[in-house]
């Protein structure tokens, strides 16, 4: 058999990202400018940034008015009470907390800290007031949240791509976060379709016949987590990966399978 082969190619020479932009067209429009006519079982892995920013998902904090509970906890991890507030407004429950550092259980469901709310790669603080592409106004102190809803962000972006190239792809859109017992981010997956975000492997063989009983594999997480090699977390500006060689043959299933419901979380 030949050996299995994966390429992970970013798409160059996309424009930055406002609220009310047609990603879709401009992620088809990137594709077609760097030669690339995406296949069958092909993945592109969208950074959440982007999907987030079309969508408009900005808070300005000038106009965030703290709550006493925002308060209170934002004087225990040292930061801006308008910040803390609008964390705990996308958020169900607080999980830890010391100075510096707030991890809290995102209203989607995801353990993580500041509930992916981000100030880095947001762009410039100037907006407009008014029109389709509306944002906040000039001189705001933007923030940027996590998309409504993931899993539906990826399955539009995957229809518009299909119905363009006629073909069946898979869309991730991925974000990077920090993990329990280990230093440093990776690439997660927080939406997903047209793939399995986890595949389940309870009873096939292992190498020596053994079955499995409880092996499942983060297929999407392992996706975004490559793809984010090329995207870089700084100034790289590689919003959207492009893998292609990759082969499954389970039923589709969304990102949302991956959360760890919390009657099953020891840590929580």
């Amino acid at each position: 058999m030949p050996a299995p082969r994966l390429t992970l190619t970013a798409i160059p020479d996309l424009p930055l990202i406002e609220p009310g932009d047609d990603l879709a067209a401009i992620l088809i429009d990137g594709l077609a400018r760097a030669g690339i006519a995406p296949a069958a079982h092909d993945v592109l892995v969208v950074a959440q940034k982007v999907v987030s920013k079309a969508e408009n998902r900005y808070r300005d904090l000038g106009a965030v008015t703290p709550s006493e509970r925002a308060r209170d906890l934002a004087r225990a991890v040292d930061k801006d009470p308008r910040l803390v507030e609008v964390i705990l407004s996308e958020s169900e429950d607080v999980v830890a907390h010391k100075p510096g550092v707030l991890v809290v259980a995102h209203r989607l469901g995801f353990v993580l800290a500041n509930a992916g709310i981000d100030r880095s790669n947001v762009g410039s603080e100037a907006g407009t007031e008014a029109g389709p592409k509306a944002g906040p106004k000039a001189g705001a102190e933007r923030v940027l949240l996590l998309p409504e809803d993931p899993d539906a962000s990826a399955a539009a972006l995957k229809a518009r791509l299909d119905a363009h190239f006629k073909t069946e792809l898979a869309v991730i859109v991925s974000d990077s976060l920090g993990r329990a017992w280990r230093n440093g981010v990776t690439g997660i997956a927080l939406g997903a379709a047209g793939l399995p975000a986890l595949r389940d492997m309870i009873g096939r063989k292992d190498l020596f016949g053994r079955t499995l009983d409880v092996t499942q594999t983060g297929f999407a997480d392992d996706i975004a987590a490559a793809a984010s090699l090329l995207m870089g977390q700084a100034d790289e500006g590689l919003p959207a990966v492009l893998l292609r060689g990759l082969a499954w043959d389970e039923p589709a299933c969304a990102a949302r399978a991956l959360l760890r419901p919390k009657d099953e979380d020891l840590f929580r």
